[in-house]
């Protein structure tokens, strides 16, 4: 019995080794953008494939000597001797899992080299088959880009008081980072399938794109502040007076603080915390309003430092206003599943006065009209 005849036409025992070696090759093929350590595992799985072909070929012939004495076709071959094929590798490699784990291990070495920033650490594109799993690696990039955004902000505040231009330059391209970020996650997660999610898991699907994209907003408007502190401060020499430094430091210090709450808000999604950060949103806004009056009164004085920064000034509150409300945006979903989010921030409109029942002008109805108008309680 040749190799010729187990491969040939109708020969179904070559084409169901060859069907289990494609299908490890693929897994291979699927995880090649991920980690060292996610793609040992379908490289192992590949080598046990392989050694298993490499074993079973040359038993073929004597194989389908073993198939052809039993009353079976050519389909129920197949099956039969694929569940065999997949049987023998399992129970036979069992006790050799260390080993091969070891030389996938020296194949693909952990990078000891500074990855790119910009590139994900999380999305592994194995896990987007579990989409429980697919959702929290999504999490954990997003509270990574979230990092990045902290990292901007304090830059930000050490330009505004050091006139640093390399370090305003490195602000920019970590806005580049979180766009770059943005878009991977924004990519990974239209990959999971919301039919397979639960209620629970695409509430924080959306909980999850929501976060990245107020973190993104976030990272665009501070590299507008980094730019315009170049073109309006640096370039001209200008200065913020003290007290006008200590209001945005004031500002910023809160916005980090909120920042943080955010993001644990996003990570654990704790109502009472949830409500905290709303409320630090109507005290970021009456802060906001009470800074841009003091310096307003300030160039009432004709503060020469005042004057000359003064549509910086009030741009600069403006836009850590913004951001604070991006960041106070996370609360909302949590706060809108409890049920304690109004729905409007407008006062309800006063009842209108009350008049009289109209009643025909007869002896009868006059007594009642007198006695309803010493009833009316009088206006002022």
């Amino acid at each position: 019995m040749s190799w010729r005849r187990c491969f040939g036409p109708g020969r179904p025992l070559g084409l169901v080794l060859g069907a289990n070696l494609g299908s490890g090759l693929l897994a291979m093929l699927n995880t090649v953008t991920s980690s060292p350590e996610a793609r040992r595992v379908t490289l192992g799985n590949l080598l046990f494939r392989l050694i298993g072909c490499v074993i079973i070929v040359p038993l073929l012939p004597y194989i389908e000597e073993l198939f052809a004495s039993a009353p079976l076709d050519s389909a129920q071959i197949t099956v039969y001797f694929h569940l065999l094929f997949n049987v023998v590798i399992a129970v036979g490699f069992l006790f050799f899992t260390e080993k091969i784990a070891r030389v996938a291990e020296r194949l693909l070495p952990a990078r000891h080299d500074v990855d790119d920033p910009a590139k994900p650490r999380y999305l592994d594109a194995s896990a987007l088959d579990t989409p429980k799993l697919a959702i929290g690696n999504a999490a954990r990039e997003a509270m990574r880009l979230a990092d990045f955004i902290e990292q901007m902000l304090n830059g930000m505040l050490t330009v505004l008081k050091t006139n640093d231009r390399e370090l305003a330059a490195k602000i920019r391209k970590m806005d580049d980072i979180v766009d770059d970020l943005y878009t991977a996650i924004k990519l990974y997660l239209t990959q999971v399938s919301r039919e397979a999610l639960d209620e629970k898991e695409g509430r924080r699907w959306a909980d999850i794109v929501s976060f990245t994209i107020n973190m993104e907003q976030v990272g665009d408007v501070v590299e507008r502040i980094v730019t315009d502190l170049e073109e309006k401060k640096i370039d001209k020499g200008r200065s913020f007076s003290a007290a006008g430094m200590q209001e945005i430091c004031d500002l910023h210090g809160r916005l980090i603080g909120n920042l943080r709450l955010g993001m644990s808000v996003f990570l654990h999604g704790d109502l009472a915390s949830a409500q905290q950060l709303l409320a630090q949103k109507v005290l970021f806004r009456d802060l906001e309003r009470a800074y841009a009056a003091s310096h307003l009164e300030r160039l009432s004085v004709n503060t020469l430092q005042s004057i000359e920064t003064s549509s910086l000034h009030l741009d600069l509150i403006s836009d850590l206003k913004r951001i604070n409300s991006h960041i106070c945006s996370i609360a909302y979903p949590i706060l809108e599943q409890a049920g304690v989010l109004a729905r409007t921030r407008l006062k309800e409109a006063p009842a209108p006065p009350v008049s009289p029942p109209e009643q025909p002008d007869t002896p009868e109805t006059r007594g009642s009209k007198e006695s309803w108008q010493k009833r009316k309680p009088r206006t002022a």
